[in-house]
């Protein structure tokens, strides 16, 4: 029982819709009718501004890493606290309170990295600065910093980690495909923050 409540409770974090309440309370507006319509960090910065962006970023991050924690220290298997961090993405990217229409998983992502490895965490940050750096495109540096990460895991961890790993990652990915689009298309907006930014 212990574990099925801790997965339930997983999900409804995830689904809680941290930049949907954060833009609301600050601009009174639906942050889905705005700028690329997502409810992410990214595009609340560019339609919200820096403190309502960075607030969400921050909350996303915590959605993921709060969930590990309480699993590694509550279950006797590193496994489930993993499982936690991939349901609390889930949640984030299919949101119950948003019929299942959310985000695209990065932060919380990145919040499950930090909680549970460092050196990934690492590896994702490294990755993501250098490709947006780069090519501008936060998507872009979203998608190999993830990608990367799994690569960790793959060659470092157990089967069973790295497999709800590559699970988290193809979500994402898929999460992305507009972007993708968009990228091959020269379409994709480019680094660049602040409203109407």
């Amino acid at each position: 029982m212990h574990e099925i409540l801790f997965i339930v409770l997983s999900y409804l974090l995830g689904s809680i819709p941290v930049g949907f309440i954060v833009f609301y309370m600050t601009e009174k507006k639906d942050i889905r009718r705005e700028g690329s319509g997502n409810i992410g960090a990214t595009n609340v910065f560019r339609c919200g501004g820096k403190v309502a962006g960075l607030s969400t970023l921050i909350l996303d991050i915590l959605k993921g890493f709060l969930p590990v924690i309480y699993g590694l220290s509550h279950f006797d298997y590193p496994v489930m606290g993993v499982l936690g961090g991939a349901v609390v993405i889930t949640g984030h990217i299919f949101p119950l309170f948003l019929k299942f229409k959310g985000g695209k998983g990065v932060a919380t992502f990145a919040g499950v990295l930090l909680a549970y490895s460092i050196p990934a965490f690492l590896i994702f940050f490294m990755v993501f600065i250098l490709t947006v750096i780069a090519t501008k495109y936060i998507s872009a540096g979203s998608m190999l910093g993830v990608i990367s990460s799994f690569f960790f895991f793959l060659f470092s961890q157990i089967v069973e980690i790295a497999m709800i790993i590559f699970v988290v990652t193809v979500f994402i990915i898929i999460r992305h495909k507009t972007n993708l689009k968009k990228i091959f298309s020269n379409t994709e907006n480019k680094l660049g923050f602040g409203k109407n930014g």
